[in-house]
């Protein structure tokens, strides 16, 4: 029986792992990436403005199996002063018209380069004097309100693609922001409820949803939901959205 469970329990590791790299490709454009984690070479850095920059329409979101909306804005983010790979995080969830208000961290674990540097359609942002460009990977963890209804915990990896420029600032890598699939500032992970304990999957990101149902996202260009899932909450959704519902 110990071997059988030991057995499932490298097999579900191993088909995590794979998960894990395809999507990794996916996410950079197959752009290659450096072996070597250099976390320690960007302590010196804030990466906190790349995580709020997107305009909250566009930060796309799902909760459940079923694909229920989701809405999430990260309101505050500050870099620890004692831990250079820590950050303090304050925002806001939204579900089915239900706010709760969330704290917790991010924690930088990984820091990849890619092997060649890219500058866009006919090298844009070739003057923008980059020195390196790659992707960060993050465990995050956000406690929500107890005393607020239908609240829990998020937590998962985050992936974030950023460059840097020749005046030594983090940016938010936008260059291949025309390309069809492009997004940024993945969370994929779950939600765990207080009240019941029972976990539920929740990924959103930048532009796009990440691992949704295939059958999730029909558009091409850019994000666009299929009718089968309009009663979760998207039958509403439109490119520009100016709710400003966590005010």
């Amino acid at each position: 029986m110990k071997l059988l469970i030991w057995t499932l329990l490298l097999f579900t590791n191993v088909a995590i792992a794979q998960s894990n790299e395809k999507f990794l490709t996916d996410f950079m454009f197959e752009s290659g990436l450096k072996p070597e984690n250099v976390l320690d070479n960007y302590n010196g850095f804030d990466f906190s403005e790349i995580w709020t920059q997107t305009e909250n329409y566009n930060i796309l979101g799902i909760i459940g199996k079923e694909h229920q909306r989701i809405k999430i804005k990260l309101i505050s983010i500050k870099k620890d002063q004692t831990n250079p790979n820590e950050y303090f995080v304050f925002g806001k969830s939204c579900v089915k018209g239900t706010i709760c208000d969330f704290n917790g961290k991010i924690t930088l674990t990984e820091i990849k380069e890619v092997k060649e540097l890219h500058y866009g359609v006919d090298d844009e942002y070739f003057e923008k004097g980059i020195k390196s460009q790659g992707v960060l990977i993050a465990s995050y963890e956000f406690a929500e309100n107890k005393e607020q209804k239908h609240s829990g915990i998020f937590k998962g990896q985050l992936y974030t693609k950023w460059y840097l420029t020749s005046d030594k600032k983090i940016e938010y890598d936008n260059i291949e922001s025309i390309a069809d699939g492009y997004t940024n500032n993945a969370f994929i992970g779950i939600w765990k409820s207080y009240s019941t304990g029972k976990e539920k999957v929740c990924n959103w990101a930048d532009f796009r949803v990440p691992n949704a149902n295939r059958d999730f996202d029909i558009g091409a260009g850019e994000f666009s939901p299929s009718e089968k899932y309009f009663d979760k909450g998207w039958a509403n959704y439109k490119p520009l959205e100016i709710d400003e519902w966590w005010k």
